[in-house]
């Protein structure tokens, strides 16, 4: 008698209509933060009500689900992942799927604020390396475009997260006036600790205080000014996701560049967004989506859940449009990145 195959091998892997395999998996565990980015969210913040939110156990069910068709990397975003109250008993449980092959990596993208307390554990949990969002060195400026951030806080929980030998990678927001002259200085700090650095373009999602015309800086300038004193090459590098990498001769670092308004990465995009509600975005900068929390409330079985993953993914769109300028008020799209997912 033939043995029953494992349930993983009755399940198709999710390739969209541009013949692109879904292998990334980005969740949003949380909508709040402890910080207030000026260029993420409005100061005063009003955050989903708990029966809106997908409990741990939801969120692993889907996240398993996904894994079962193929999606390799699962990354926790929030909002501030770490914010989320028993979030390492959900990494620890995710972390069965290292432990079994099934899944490549499992990361997170957070602030920094809770790294001090956590990072031991996530190293013991298989976390191997994650991304840290810092767009400034300087103390009152990181206080201002935070709001309510510390600037220590988040450098002692770098500096834990490397004890723990987690691989730090840096993200930061180029923003015109506000971080612009301090690029050379993160980059020599960053590639000082063995730290690749990554530079994002604002994007525009989201209603927040100010009008994002006044901070957008194109990285296309960005580039051509550091090419000036820093002999960048072009090189093939990635991480699963969507940013372009530079080596730097001087340091002997990378450089990578995400830019979503200048050049969109959409022609090799593997990832689909969860979101803290269990809304599925197919695409960050469209608003094609499916409702995964009914489809998992609705059954204990997860076929109805797969087919509803089936049915979304069959509408991925092809890529998404954000523009910035002064005759385009309104964002792109109307939910924050909190949201969404960062």
């Amino acid at each position: 008698m033939t043995a029953e195959l494992p349930r993983a091998a009755t399940r198709a892997p999710l390739v969209d209509p541009f013949a692109r395999q879904i292998t990334y998996l980005r969740i949003s565990v949380t909508d709040r933060c402890d910080f207030r980015c000026t260029y993420c969210m409005s100061e005063h913040m009003t955050f989903l009500p708990k029966a809106e939110i997908l409990s741990l156990e939801e969120i692993d069910r889907v996240a398993s689900a996904f894994v079962e068709r193929g999606v390799r990397k699962l990354r926790l975003t929030g909002g501030e992942p770490l914010v989320r109250r028993n979030i390492m008993s959900l990494i620890r449980t995710l972390s069965r799927h290292l432990d079994s092959g099934a899944m490549d990596e499992l990361t997170l993208t957070t602030n920094g604020s809770q790294l001090s307390r956590f990072a031991g554990e996530l190293a013991d949990c298989g976390v191997k390396r994650i991304n840290v969002s810092l767009d400034t060195l300087d103390p009152d400026k990181f206080k201002a475009v935070t709001r309510w951030g510390s600037l220590d806080k988040v450098l002692a929980g770098i500096d834990a997260a490397r004890d723990a030998g987690l691989k730090v990678k840096i993200n930061a927001v180029a923003l015109k006036d506000v971080n612009e002259d301090e690029i050379d200085d993160l980059i020599r700090w960053s590639h000082g600790l063995g730290m690749d650095i990554t530079f994002i373009e604002t994007m525009p999602m989201g209603e927040i205080d100010f009008d994002r015309t006044d901070s957008y800086l194109p990285l296309s300038q960005l580039r051509a000014r550091l090419s000036e004193h820093w002999t960048l090459s072009d090189i093939d590098y990635k991480t699963g996701g969507p940013a372009r990498y530079v080596a730097v001769a001087e340091t002997g670092g990378r450089i990578g560049f995400i830019t979503p308004m200048t050049h969109n990465f959409c022609e090799s995009c593997n990832r689909v967004r969860l979101t803290c509600t269990g809304t599925l975005y197919l695409c960050l900068g469209q608003d094609d989506a499916a409702d995964l929390r009914s489809a998992v409330r609705a059954s204990e079985s997860d076929d109805l859940l797969h087919a509803t993953i089936d049915e979304a993914v069959s509408r991925k769109p092809k890529g998404h449009d954000f523009i910035i300028d002064r005759q385009t008020s309104r964002p792109s799209v109307s939910r924050h990145m909190s949201v969404t997912g960062g």
